[in-house]
């Protein structure tokens, strides 16, 4: 069975807003480009600051061992920093907003 052509969605909550992951970005990585801001600091897996819960769907990490405990990742949280969306992904954090749209 064919993979289907579109990119994987990731909704914030409570934010309510979804954007396109692609296999080729961060989940931190496609929410910028969807003009999304999500807490970060680091961008390597290290310091936490992007630690959300995963309500549902799964990712893979592009670092062997990101930031997490067993206890954290058993739990579902993730780290959008290094984490690449392989399906649907709800995460919920506060400290996500909307950024203004940039002029061409």
């Amino acid at each position: 069975m064919p993979d289907s052509p579109c990119p994987p969605l990731v909704r914030v909550e409570p934010l309510g807003q979804s954007f396109e992951a692609p296999d080729s970005l961060t989940i931190l990585e496609a929410a910028g480009f969807a003009n999304l801001h999500l807490p970060r600091s680091c961008r390597n897996g290290t310091c936490r600051t992007c630690l959300c819960k995963m309500l549902s769907g799964s990712v893979r990490y592009t670092i062997e061992w990101p930031g997490l405990s067993r206890e954290e990742k058993a739990e579902g949280y993730i780290l959008p920093c290094v984490a690449i969306a392989e399906t649907d992904v709800v995460i919920e954090t506060e400290g996500a907003r909307t950024l203004p749209l940039r002029e061409a």
